[in-house]
């Protein structure tokens, strides 16, 4: 099999201001990548765009709200504007949330992480997929280990990750013959700043991370993953051996995995 080049391929990644979306940005622009990347903080996705052109490539930065529809479609559109074409979307975009649901006195955060880690996604591809089939192109949707399993305070990042999975593992099926691929991604802990901005249960980021970040796994590392899985069209990637081995623990004794769970995050 040709190894396959991301030289002059226009990939789209949202999110791409900070986190797994920008390191994705750099790695992928060493590779020769045409990149058009969005998020909300313009200022920081230009110094993200800028990183990547002084490494010789093209790079557009768009304003992007991916939980607005006419934000999505227009990112998209810009993004064929400025390079005609689509090889790759990269649904990085994503929002965290760390309360127990019984401390909720209003369900706006429920809707919010919805609306960005699930709607957010699905708007992005919707627009893009005309372009992708024209490529034979690549999908990619960004879930975590928290799409296969539940974890305790994380009822509302779990339900949507889990939403974001049974997207794309349907489409994955809708679209096998038409040269459109679908690799989903289940990172677990990355050191980015998610879980500093992660809401609390009044709907405000918690402004620290509520768990011990030693031994996560870098950001750098997490890209190096994803990148030849992402080439190489696989179906999955579940990050980490202990992540594996705990779905597979899962299917044998789900009770044992709920009481570790519970047991990993204490109640404050």
């Amino acid at each position: 099999m040709v190894k396959y080049s991301f030289q002059n391929k226009v990939v789209v990644i949202t999110g791409a201001s900070a986190g797994i979306g920008k390191e994705l940005a750099l790695q992928l622009a060493e590779k020769g990548a045409l990149l058009a990347l969005g998020a909300r903080n313009l200022e920081r996705l230009e110094k993200v765009a800028e990183a990547c052109r002084q490494k010789g490539v093209a790079a557009v930065a768009v304003q992007l709200d991916v939980a607005d529809k006419e934000s999505c479609r227009t990112f998209i559109e810009k993004s064929v504007e400025e390079f005609g074409k689509i090889d790759l979307l990269v649904n990085n975009a994503g929002i965290s949330m760390w309360a127990y649901f019984e401390e909720f006195t209003d369900l706006t955060p429920f809707e919010q992480i919805m609306q960005v880690n699930y709607f957010g996604s699905l708007y992005c591809t919707f627009y893009a997929l005309p372009f992708l089939k024209k490529t034979n192109g690549r999908l990619v949707g960004i879930s975590s280990l928290t799409g296969k399993t539940g974890v305790p305070t994380r009822s509302g990042y779990a339900a949507s990750k889990h939403a974001v999975a049974g997207f794309f593992d349907t489409l994955r099926i809708e679209l096998k013959d038409t040269g459109v691929s679908v690799t989903m991604i289940y990172p677990g802990f990355v050191a980015t700043d998610v879980r500093k901005l992660a809401m609390g249960s009044d709907g405000k980021s918690l402004g620290k991370s509520p768990l011990d970040e030693t031994g996560t796994m870098t950001v750098e590392k997490c890209v190096s993953l994803m990148i030849p899985a992402i080439a190489k069209r696989r179906r999955e990637l579940v990050m980490t051996l202990k992540g594996r081995l705990g779905l597979w623990l899962k299917l044998i004794a789900p009770g044992l995995v709920d009481r570790i769970a519970l047991k990993a995050v204490s109640k404050k």
